[in-house]
């Protein structure tokens, strides 16, 4: 392997991280401490596989040595020559997962994110789909033992959503969800369908990485704050304190509204919250621009004016058009059931990376 010296340089890092957490000086400076088991934990998967391979080479020489001796009889050569090709074959996985392993990893993976839905074309219909989506994230969100805040949200007449904004808080959440930014399509007949029609709604969803003070430091100077008194649906007043609040970023033009707290406090809070990780969308956006056009181009680039993933209710079906996966199993990924597709999209995205490294290379 061409990236055996490197290998081999992360394993004698492990090697002093693993030393290093065992020393009294280490063991009495609680912030070196987390840095170091920190960075024990990252190198952990990369060194077992590494060690693996390594194993696996020892066995290819010794059964390679069995075959080359003249001595051997037939039934062992035979079983030798079995044992080569499912070393072979193991020596091909294991140093799969190590070129993933050793690709770079993106710095936003293990950060919390904000979820914004929007219904889009279909009127209530989109509203309704909107709600079914916000659910089935929230309800994938307890399988993996995370937490949802929900920041801002407007219902429609019909009890829908028009728009939902949301924090999500829990272990690699950005790594998981950050291939759903896009446009999600449903297709099905609606309740109020009379003739039985299929209609077909839209939403867009965009998930960012939440960003906090450090990637993102808001001037208060370059901020205007609003406030109205919160309202319901339809527009009526929900209550004659001015609680709700609306931030304007000057020298962007973003606005962000919240009035879900009783608290104007709160409200501002949670506005700087979102306001904040769209600045730092819009900072990584720009960095995207500067990479190379091949790159961009790349199938599913997460642009949220992409459309992603069909929902069609009829067939019971789910087609995500980025890797042109398609699972008739839409009741089970409407209840949370997301894994298979989210395991599908890294592993698409990861080959994909792994095809520029080896272009670059």
């Amino acid at each position: 392997m061409h990236f055996l010296a490197r290998l081999e340089e992360i394993e004698k890092r492990y090697e002093e991280l693993t030393v290093a957490l065992s020393d009294p000086r280490v063991l009495g400076d609680p912030s070196v401490y987390q840095k170091a088991a920190k960075g024990h934990a990252e190198l952990q998967e990369l060194v077992d596989r590494f060690r693996e391979w390594k194993e696996v080479q020892k066995s290819l020489v010794g059964t390679r040595s069995l075959l080359e001796d003249s001595s051997s009889d037939s039934e062992m050569r035979a079983l030798a020559q079995e044992e080569m090709a499912e070393l072979e074959k193991r020596q091909e996985a294991v140093e799969g997962q190590l070129k993933v392993l050793l690709l770079p990893k993106d710095p936003n993976d293990e950060k919390n994110i904000v979820l914004e839905i929007r219904a889009g074309t279909g009127g209530d219909e989109a509203t309704l789909f909107a709600q079914e989506i916000f659910r089935m994230y929230g309800r994938y969100a307890e399988e993996q033992n995370w937490k949802v805040d929900v920041l801002s949200s407007s219902l429609s007449s019909v009890g829908g959503l028009k728009e939902v904004i949301a924090v999500i808080e829990g272990k690699n959440v950005y790594s998981r969800l950050k291939y759903e930014s896009g446009v999600h399509r449903v297709q099905r007949v609606p309740a109020t369908e009379q003739q039985g029609r299929i209609h077909t709604s839209a939403i867009t969803v965009a998930v960012l990485p939440e960003a906090d003070e450090v990637d993102v430091q808001i001037d208060p100077k370059e901020i205007r704050i609003d406030t109205f008194c919160s309202s319901g649906p339809g527009g009526q007043s929900v209550n004659t304190t001015y609680s709700a609040v609306r931030i304007t970023h000057l020298p962007t033009g973003m606005v962000v509204s919240c009035q879900d707290e009783k608290s104007q406090i709160k409200n501002r809070a949670k506005a700087l919250r979102v306001l904040r990780s769209r600045l730092y969308e819009q900072r990584l956006e720009e960095q995207q621009k500067q990479i190379s056009e091949e790159r961009r181009t790349m199938v599913g680039t997460g642009d949220r004016s992409e459309k992603i993933r069909t929902y069609n209710f009829p067939q019971n079906r789910v087609t995500d058009h980025r890797i042109g996966l398609t699972l008739h199993q839409l009741d089970r990924i409407i209840d949370g059931k997301l894994d298979e597709i989210i395991d599908a999209l890294i592993t698409h995205f990861q080959t994909e990376k792994l095809k520029q490294a080896t272009v670059a290379a």
